[in-house]
């Protein structure tokens, strides 16, 4: 009998499901997909009905990463899923608009979900089945994955200096210098991605990076829903914040096996699990 490579019972494989799944309930409870991720252009034809559809994807697919009977098919949907919204809206946003912050912003937040499942489908995927797989599955798409997630949080850094003054208005009061606080987490995400990219400390960068991403949720995101509730935009804050960081825990977790100190060629999910027998 063949068992799920390790990376299925890592921390951040079910909280990344649970992140999709938030997001997916929150799109058909509010029924606007600029609450997750990109808006729908007006232009589209049957646009509310494209919005309910892209919620059911999600919702389908978080669900579906929970279970390991469906996981490997949940996470081949969503990577095309999340790659479809990369190409189609966050690729063109950004050759419409390049000088826009906002633009590169959310290109790296899909980029990031879509890094995390990509490290699910690698893990997941068999090898030998689906040809046209190949290049996308086991180390060399777990490779890419990160590479893309290092690239996302470059990304990352520069909107944290690009808007310097409004990220400092979104610091708890009690903390002292705002600026530096922006100035050093945006430093560390670009610092981070370097890493990732150059394979130097790659483990550490990742934990570090997911640690940090989850810290924003709690000294920020939590208490702004505990004051305003019923305000939508801050449960679409804190679902994608959380979402996010889960994402960067998978990301993490793809590292186990590797040296915390490591530089250089790291082993992956797919080296290091590959598909074990079981009695």
């Amino acid at each position: 009998m063949t068992t799920q490579p390790r990376h299925f019972t890592a921390l951040g494989h079910p909280l990344f499901a649970a992140g999709i799944v938030a997001l997916g309930v929150l799109s058909l409870l509010y029924g606007d997909s600029s609450l997750v991720l990109q808006a729908v252009s007006h232009w589209v034809p049957w646009r509310g009905d494209w919005i309910y559809a892209c919620g059911a994807v999600m919702l389908a697919c978080g669900t579906g990463l929970i279970f390991a009977r469906t996981a490997t098919l949940a996470s081949r949907v969503l990577v095309v899923y999340l790659l479809l919204w990369l190409l189609l809206l966050k690729v063109p946003i950004l050759v419409s608009a390049p000088a826009a912050i906002v633009s590169w912003e959310t290109f790296a937040e899909t980029a990031t979900l879509l890094s995390a499942a990509w490290v699910i489908l690698a893990a997941l995927a068999e090898p030998g089945r689906g040809r046209w797989l190949k290049f996308a599955v086991g180390e060399n798409g777990v490779h890419m994955a990160r590479v893309l997630f290092g690239i996302a949080l470059i990304l990352f850094g520069l909107a944290h200096f690009g808007y310097l003054k409004y990220t400092a208005a979104l610091v708890p009061a009690w903390l002292p210098w705002h600026i530096g606080w922006v100035a050093l987490s945006g430093t560390g995400y670009m610092a981070a991605g370097l890493g990732i990219l150059f394979r130097i400390w790659p483990r550490l960068a990742a934990a570090l990076t997911a640690g940090m991403m989850s810290a924003f949720q709690i000294l920020i995101w939590i208490p702004k829903v505990i004051a305003m509730p019923t305000i939508q935009d801050t449960w679409s804050e804190l679902l994608i914040g959380w979402t996010l960081a889960f994402a960067a825990w998978v990301i993490a977790d793809s590292y186990r096996g590797s040296a915390w100190l490591s530089i250089g060629k790291s082993s992956t999910v797919g080296a290091e699990s590959g598909n074990e027998s079981a009695a």
